[in-house]
């Protein structure tokens, strides 16, 4: 996979006697998985022929038995940038993930940092901020989580690649 391609779901196992496979989303965009959908994965393009969310099963054309269909267990799916921002629609607020990595981070005037990745854990994301320089060579650690949350993350702002926070510094003092 090239470097600019996200990984948004895995097939797991087979269920069923068709073809179906358990699927397990790594992504918020679950409507970008439609019938007739093409896919990149780690064994080439796969395209979607039936998909349920409800039941987390998914099956792809040319994979309707059990037999073909269990040598795709274990492949991971790829989207890139391109086609993230065809495929999903985003709400008043929200940003992509590729969007935000790269951003620097501002608590009040002072930079605190560089968004280098972003991680889940349980139903909140952290901002993985490498501290900046000149804040390392004060003595602070070389870099912080920082909670995607209300509490701390004022705005966003995509075109400047800021993300305008509040407190990270103390989270940082804190680390």
């Amino acid at each position: 996979m090239s470097n600019d391609a996200s990984l948004i779901a895995q097939i797991g196992r087979t269920v069923g006697l068709w073809g179906d496979l358990k699927f397990h989303l790594h992504t918020d965009f679950p409507e970008q998985f439609q019938s007739g959908t093409t896919l990149k994965s780690s064994r080439g393009n796969l395209t979607i022929s039936e998909f349920n969310e409800k039941r987390g099963t998914i099956r792809f054309v040319g994979y309707e038995s059990i037999e073909s269909a269990k040598r795709l267990t274990n492949v991971k799916i790829y989207a890139d940038e391109a086609q993230t921002r065809k495929n999903c629609s985003l709400k008043e607020g929200e940003h992509f993930w590729f969007d935000i990595i790269g951003c620097m981070v501002k608590d009040r005037d002072e930079t605190v940092g560089e968004v280098r990745e972003i991680q889940r854990m349980a139903d909140t994301d952290y901002l993985l901020v490498q501290t900046d320089r000149s804040l390392v060579k004060e003595g602070l650690s070389k870099s912080f989580l920082l909670p995607y949350i209300e509490r701390y993350i004022l705005r966003v702002d995509i075109e400047a690649k800021i993300v305008y926070s509040k407190d990270a510094k103390d989270i940082l003092e804190a680390s």
